[in-house]
């Protein structure tokens, strides 16, 4: 992976953007893909990036969603303290003693998850998992009014993970929040910066969604502005290849290229596009993954069953640890994942796309 590439990540990763306050993330897209694209933004914030190939191609869709799991503050407490509600699935495992950012109205307010300490609970209370509705945000101050005018804190603002982007001890090892679905929104975004200098016989739209981890929102609007004939979603997929998990719950592993996803909780990969990428992957010489995720949809819940119908695949980056607060990536697989995206785009003709649908 290039310098360039791993600054924009970075720059992806560390913007904040919960579902419903996506700003930051858009206007990062935004700064990377107005020399490339065409830009254009819908009313429900989703970012449409248009790259011309031949004008009269089939339209090919590559969503990344640019919201990140996070919280709102539903209630500020006579004592200052902040309770929440989760924007997108939480494990409530992950969240007690993590550092949180509240993006307040006068800036941005660091606090940290807290509940009752474990000297102070019952034994049998020990044995319990804390839940979310439990806890609650720490800012550092001792009354609702300092909370409300001194921080400009308000019910109804975002909390977002507080957490960097670290380059590990192996250097190829990326750590970082938001890798979902950031990674996402990398993918369409390299795509297109390689395509500039290569024919491609379609029009590409690389789109940042709003809204996905609240139940894939924005893609209920960004497709009919699209209207795509083939649709690749861009995501980032899950590593099995941590302690406890197995064969059978997780098949990806980092470093073991692209996952190419057969099946998912919103949708079942068409078949012939999913040859087609397998095909691709093999010329391309690109390892490919392949699983099956019960658990969990993604944009193509949506996109699948517009219209009359649209061809689409779930092709992910594998990252370890979504859904919290950090979680890891390899930038072979991203790499490679880049080039067999480049590869399959090149390939859909109109001849290609009218085949898929025969």
């Amino acid at each position: 992976m290039d310098n360039n590439t791993r600054n924009m990540l970075k720059e992806l990763t560390t913007a904040d953007g919960v579902p419903g306050f996506e700003t930051e993330v858009r206007a990062v897209i935004k700064k990377h893909m107005a020399p490339a694209a065409a830009l254009e933004t819908d009313n429900m914030g989703n970012l449409i990036c248009k790259k011309v190939g031949d004008p009269n191609g089939p339209a090919v869709m590559i969503p990344g969603h640019m919201d990140e799991i996070g919280f709102m503050v539903k209630l500020i407490t006579k004592e200052g303290f902040l309770k929440f509600s989760p924007l997108g699935g939480w494990f409530d495992q992950v969240l007690l003693s993590q550092r949180v950012t509240v993006k307040g109205r006068k800036g941005d307010i660091v606090g940290i998850v807290g509940s009752k300490p474990p000297h102070l609970l019952s034994p049998e209370e020990r044995g319990k998992i804390v839940r979310k509705s439990d806890m609650f945000v720490d800012v550092g101050a001792s009354s609702d009014k300092e909370v409300e005018r001194k921080l400009g804190i308000r019910v109804g603002d975002p909390i977002v993970p507080d957490a960097p982007f670290v380059r590990m001890k192996n250097p190829k090892l990326l750590m970082a929040k938001a890798w979902d679905d950031r990674v996402g929104c990398g993918m369409f975004m390299s795509t297109i910066k390689r395509l500039q200098r290569q024919k491609h016989p379609n029009v590409l739209y690389g789109v940042g969604t709003v809204q996905e981890e609240v139940g894939t929102r924005g893609a209920k609007v960004a497709k009919n502005l699209v209207n795509p004939d083939v649709c690749i979603v861009a995501e980032s997929g899950i590593a099995g290849d941590t302690p406890g998990i197995k064969p059978e719950e997780g098949q990806g592993k980092l470093g073991g290229g692209p996952i190419l996803y057969l099946l998912d909780g919103g949708m079942i990969g068409h078949v012939k596009l999913r040859d087609l990428v397998m095909d691709t992957a093999k010329k391309a010489r690109v390892k490919l993954q392949v699983g099956v995720l019960e658990g969990g949809a993604t944009d193509g819940r949506e996109i699948h069953v517009h219209d009359r119908g649209v061809p689409t695949v779930f092709i992910g980056v594998p990252v370890r640890y979504i859904h919290s607060h950090v979680g890891i990536l390899n930038t072979d697989d991203y790499d490679n994942t880049i080039k067999l995206l480049v590869a399959v785009v090149k390939r859909l003709d109109d001849r290609t796309v009218k085949r898929l649908n025969g």
